[in-house]
């Protein structure tokens, strides 16, 4: 596991942090998705919380549908999700992703928001 993508605990739970925060390279993009997706989908199915960050990180066509096919793909071992950093052109990606992927993500202004939300989860 990188930096980028790994499990970290919060209040006692494992959570699959991925952070493609900055990231503006589509090679380095389709890298950690492909970390993550082996990571993910070698877990039991609908165990996994998953918390990622793609504050300012570089969005195309090609970038897009690498991520609804990671989400998608993601959808039977994600328990619950939740992502950070979507600014306004992001926000039409991402919900057209949610479309497509039939997966529910939350979204949050921040990572403390997200982590308290995932906590409050794994303790319902």
């Amino acid at each position: 596991m990188s930096e980028r993508c790994s499990f970290i605990n919060i209040n006692g739970k494992n959570v699959y942090f991925m952070d493609f925060s900055n990231l503006n390279s589509r090679d380095e993009i389709f890298k950690y998705i492909a970390e993550a997706k082996q990571v993910i989908r070698s877990q039991a199915p609908s165990s996994v919380y998953a918390l990622t960050n793609i504050e300012k990180m570089h969005y195309d066509s090609e970038i897009k549908e690498a991520f609804t096919e990671f989400t998608k793909g993601n959808k039977p071992y994600i328990k619950y999700s939740a992502v950070v950093g979507i600014d306004t052109l992001q926000r039409i990606l991402f919900n057209a992703i949610m479309k497509l992927s039939g997966r529910d993500i939350r979204v949050f202004a921040n990572l403390d928001e997200a982590k308290f939300w995932l906590i409050d989860k794994t303790l319902s």
